[in-house]
This record gives structure tokens, C-alpha cells and sequence, in this order.
């Protein structure tokens, strides 16, 4: 009996991956299109089909009002983006994206996928992490495991090292999130020692500097803010991401941007260059940024840096040189470049893919929990209950009294974050606990306890000791989506990817049918007097037919036609072939 294969899948900003244990080795799946990475880009054309990766990317200059980019940083919100009047979440947005990446790994493995492990940045809060649960789930995946992006590529590096001991630094910075994760890695136990990060910092926050640069340059020299021309700003976001990944490895990067814009005078060109001494300058203070949450998580460790024995570095934007710079003046040490920094995330969510069905068996992940989780006490305050980089899963209890004579109920307000203030956390949940029997305040016991499971997911309950009254929650933000809404996504995703299945088919048929058209039309020229006329005419129906179909648009017989003219074009040749007229007719064409 053959298990079922589950995809490890790394959801990113700016491109996401997908990878599978093959032979005990965790592989890249390459997409439709061939690359080992799929742009995290969703669009919608001028008629209304829906394109996901390479191709949304594409039009993404020509249509940007109608294409979603970066989607990940709004994980956990309430954002919406509405496109033909319908409003869609990031989760929903999300799930398309993971929808293309499973029809991939369908595709490329050759049988169902139904599950998958997900990364996730290190410092998501619970928010965030349930948002990529719920995503998953409407794109028709049973996801076995959230796991952290700096955990995930420690596997990947340290599957070929279970023999060896060590701490190492994750340094993961990727398209719009940044981590930072501390591992000591020990007899074939990750454990994680502490984690940090800041979710709003990544690679497009570099080309945004580059932007500013070029608009700011364009107007010196044109007296034209291109500001609010969105086809303009696209294009600028193109190039910028163009030069940054040129600059670094080349001292300059020349810009040519021909007809950016027009005003009563004419047409309006953009030409600079842009060296890296410049690009550096205008990054300064973002890789400055990133060491801040470096030297939290050293802190947190109980390390020093020289106890730091390998710097990893992940994520794309690790590519650029004065980011490997900022990290060797730190750590007084070149960083690891041993992974991948595009696949790595991937391929470690894969192998806890296999430690989770069994396969890999000589690996134990330990992860934490990023922030602190509690409640509002009396006065405002936050207590915290679960301390940041505790590891996980787990639960803790703390007990609390009422602060009022008679008081028959509490309301436990449920917080994370770091602040000592309650109203500076993040809120994730309030509920009432009733039926407290009345009594002189300070007197009743109301336990309270937090359990976070191993997605580092929250459960909260508070039960009355006196009367053993208990009311527990499973976090769900308040302006997320509910069971319901998450079961009926994921019905009007099944649905939509049956009709993108139609399309895709329709639209191979079609360009088959071109094929066939042009083979069909040279046959007719080319055979003529040599083959029976029978056989002439029966291509020429078939042709005929097929153009007919092609003229209705979108024919449910046009597969059929297709198929008709590939089977008469293979009976002429093998009727040529068998009687070796084809030599023949390619003499008299000659």
C-alpha cells in the first residue's frame, strides 16, 4: 500500500514554492511553466478570467488595477480587494495561489494531493497563522502543520548534518517579511532557542526605495510626479526589482525606460543610472533595521554571538551585498550559503511533511512561540501567561480573583504581544465566564489557562474553582472568517478550479486546433494527386468542421473536431507511409 505523498509548501510575498521527499530527499516541483519558483501574483484579465503566477505577473504593467501583488502582508486583516464588484480576502487570494501550486504538484507527482505542511514567517501572531490555515482549507488542503520559515529551511540545512552539533542563526529575509530564528541542533533535535522578526520588512521594501529614487528622478528632470499613474508606478516597480537583483553582481545598473508617461508636450522617456554605492545609500537604514531583531533573539538565546557557530542565510533579498556585508560586520563570520536562500523554506516543509507521516524518522523539531499571550488584568495591564519563545506545543495556567464584591461574572480578555499596557497588544478574543457563585471579592479562584498547539495555534479556557463552571475559545479574530465562511471559499474554489480546468482545456484544444489547421492546409497543397481524393476530401471535412467550431467561440464540440482532424491527418499519413508515396510527394515538392 502506497501513502498518500503530502507537499511541503513555502507561501511567500513575492514568489512561492512547493516541494515534495523523493527517495528520502526533499525536490523542488517545477511549475507549468518550468521554474522551480511561481511569482505570489493573482489577476484578473479585462475578461474576467482569473491567471495566477507567471501570467499575472506579466500583465501586471498593462493591467495593475486588476492585479493582486504581495498578498501575504495582509494575512490576518480585514483587507479586501474588490475586482468586478466581488470582494475577496487574503485568504481567499492566498488560496489561488496555493491552488496553482497544487495543481503543479499534482501534476508533476501524478496523483491527488489532499495534503500539505505551510510556512509561515517565525513572528506571524495567531492571526496570521490561522489566516494560512483557513487559506489552505479553501484551496482543498488538509494542512497537517503550520511550521515557521527560519525552522523550515534549518531542516533543509541540517538534513545531511544529524551526525553534527551546533547553533545557528536563520537570517530570513524574503519579499515582505523578515525573521530571525536561533537552533541548536543536536543529535538529530532542532531546537529552537528563540525567534524575532518584524512582518512589514522585506525585499519589497528595498525595491520601494528604488521607486522613490527613480520618481523623485523623473520629476527633477520632467517636473512630472508619476505618483498617482498607476500603469507608470508599475512599470517603475518592474525595474526596480530588475536592478536591485543586477546590482548584486554588477557595480551599476542602467535604466531604460522608454514612453513612461506623456503630457501636453509629448511623450516623456526615463533614462539614469543607478550604481550600487547609490542602491546601498538607500537602503542604509532597512539593513540597519534588520539587526535589531538579530541582537533581540541573541538576547533571548542566553548567547553571545560568538556562541553563533553558522549565520543561514534565506530568502532572496539575502542575495543582496550590503545585507551579507551588515551580517559579517556583526557576526565577524561569512554567513552559510550552503541552501538555496529561493528553496530552502520549501524543502524543509517537506521534510516535516515526512516526519509527520513517518517516513523521516530520525528528526525531532522543537519550535516556539514568538510573543506572549494573556490577559487584561485590573487597571489595563497585561499579564502574561505564555512567555515569548516558549517552546511549543504547550499550556500554562495562571489564577485570577474577581475584583468586585458579589461579582457572578468575569470577562477574560485574551492578548499578544509584549506591551505592558493591554491596549498596545495585539486583541485576540474575549469571552465571559458566568455562574461565579457570589462571594467578597478576591475570594473566588478562576484558573485560566492558554494552550498553544504545534501550528502555534491558540486555545484559551477560565474555570470558577468554586463552582466548576468552565468557558473555553479556540482564537478566531473577530474580523476573520468563520467555519462557514472558510466551507463555503472552499466550495466556490472547488468550483472555480473545475472551470479553469474547462478553460485550460478549451484553451489547449485551440491552439491544437491551430496546429492542425496549418498541418490539414499543407496536406491539401501537398498530397493533392498523390493520395486517393477520398481521403483529400475526408481532411477537407474535418478541416472545414473544425474552422466552424473555432468561429463558435468557445464550442463544447471543439475538442471533439480536434480530434476528428488529428485521427483523418494520421490515416493519410500512414496510408502514405505504407505505400511510399510520402518519398514520392516530397520529390515532386523539391
Amino acid at each position: 500500500m502506497t501513502t498518500e505523498k503530502v507537499i511541503g509548501i513555502d507561501l511567500g510575498t513575492t514568489y512561492s514554492c512547493v516541494a515534495v521527499m523523493e527517495g528520502g530527499k526533499p525536490e523542488v516541483i517545477p511549475n507549468a511553466e518550468g521554474s522551480r519558483t511561481t511569482p505570489s501574483v493573482v489577476g484578473f484579465t479585462r475578461t474576467g478570467e482569473r491567471i495566477v503566477g507567471h501570467l499575472a505577473k506579466r500583465q501586471a504593467v498593462t493591467n495593475p488595477g486588476r492585479t493582486i501583488l504581495s498578498i501575504k502582508r495582509e494575512m490576518g486583516s480585514n483587507h479586501r480587494v474588490t475586482i468586478d464588484g466581488n470582494a475577496y480576502t487574503p485568504e481567499q487570494i492566498s488560496a489561488m495561489i496555493l491552488q496553482k501550486l497544487k495543481v503543479d504538484a499534482e501534476a508533476y507527482i501524478g496523483e491527488s494531493i489532499t495534503k500539505a505542511v505551510i510556512t509561515v514567517p517565525a513572528y506571524f501572531n495567531d492571526s496570521q497563522r490561522q489566516a494560512t490555515r483557513d487559506a489552505g482549507q479553501i484551496a482543498g488542503l488538509d494542512v497537517l502543520r503550520i511550521i515557521n520559515e527560519p525552522t523550515a529551511s534549518s531542516l533543509a540545512y541540517g538534513l545531511d548534518k544529524l551526525e553534527q552539533n551546533g547553533t545557528i542563526l536563520v537570517y530570513d529575509l524574503g519579499g515582505g517579511t523578515f525573521d530571525v530564528s536561533i537552533l541548536e541542533i543536536s543529535d538529530g533535535v532542532f531546537e529552537v532557542k528563540a525567534t524575532a522578526g518584524n512582518n512589514r520588512l522585506g525585499g519589497d521594501d528595498f525595491d520601494q526605495a528604488i521607486i522613490d529614487w527613480m520618481k523623485e528622478e523623473f520629476q527633477k528632470s520632467n517636473g512630472i510626479d508619476i505618483s498617482n499613474d498607476l500603469m507608470a508606478v508599475q512599470r517603475l516597480k518592474e525595474t526596480a526589482e530588475k536592478s536591485k537583483i543586477e546590482l548584486s553582481s554588477a557595480m551599476v545598473s542602467e535604466i531604460h525606460l522608454p514612453f513612461l508617461t506623456a503630457d501636453a508636450s509629448g511623450p516623456k522617456h526615463f533614462q539614469a543610472s543607478l550604481t550600487r554605492a547609490k542602491f546601498n545609500e538607500l537602503i542604509a537604514h532597512l539593513v540597519e533595521s534588520t539587526m535589531e531583531p538579530v541582537q533581540q533573539a541573541i538576547e533571548d538565546s542566553g548567547l553571545s554571538a560568538e556562541e553563533i557557530e553558522n549565520v543561514l542565510l534565506v530568502g532572496g533579498s539575502t542575495r543582496i551585498p550590503a545585507v551579507q556585508d551588515a551580517i559579517k560586520r556583526f557576526f565577524q563570520k561569512d554567513p552559510v550559503k550552503s541552501v538555496n536562500p529561493d528553496e530552502a523554506v520549501a524543502l524543509g516543509a517537506a521534510i516535516q511533511a515526512s516526519i509527520l507521516t513517518g517516513e523521516t524518522q530520525e528528526v525531532l523539531l522543537l519550535d516556539v512561540t514568538p510573543l506572549s499571550l494573556g490577559i487584561e488584568t485590573a487597571g489595563g495591564l497585561f499579564t502574561k501567561i505564555i512567555e515569548r519563545n516558549t517552546t511549543v506545543p504547550t499550556s500554562r495556567s495562571m489564577s485570577f480573583t474577581t475584583t468586585e464584591d458579589g461579582q457572578s461574572h468575569v470577562e477574560v480578555h485574551c492578548l499578544q504581544g509584549e506591551r505592558e499596557l493591554a491596549k498596545f497588544n495585539k486583541s485576540l478574543a474575549r469571552f465571559v465566564l458566568d455562574g461565579i457563585p457570589r462571594a467578597p471579592r478576591g475570594i473566588p479562584k478562576i484558573d485560566v489557562t492558554f494552550d498553544i498547539d504545534a501550528d502555534g495555534i491558540v486555545h484559551v479556557s477560565a474555570k470558577d474553582a468554586g463552582s466548576g463552571n468552565k468557558q473555553s475559545v479556540s482564537i478566531r479574530r473577530s474580523s476573520g472568517l468563520s467555519r462557514g465562511d472558510v466551507e463555503r471559499m472552499e466550495k466556490e474554489a472547488l468550483e472555480h478550479a473545475e472551470q479553469d480546468k474547462v478553460q485550460r482545456d478549451i484553451i489547449g484544444a485551440k491552439m491544437k486546433a491551430e496546429t492542425l489547421l496549418a498541418d490539414a492546409e499543407r496536406t491539401l497543397v501537398k498530397y493533392s494527386g498523390v493520395v486517393d481524393q477520398d481521403f483529400l476530401d475526408q481532411v477537407k471535412r474535418s478541416l472545414d468542421a473544425l474552422k466552424a467550431a473555432l468561429e463558435q467561440g468557445d464550442s463544447p464540440d471543439l475538442k471533439l473536431h480536434v480530434d476528428r482532424l488529428d485521427a483523418t491527418l494520421l490515416e493519410v499519413g500512414r496510408v502514405l507511409y505504407s505505400s511510399g508515396r510520402a518519398a514520392a510527394a516530397d520529390s515532386v515538392e523539391s
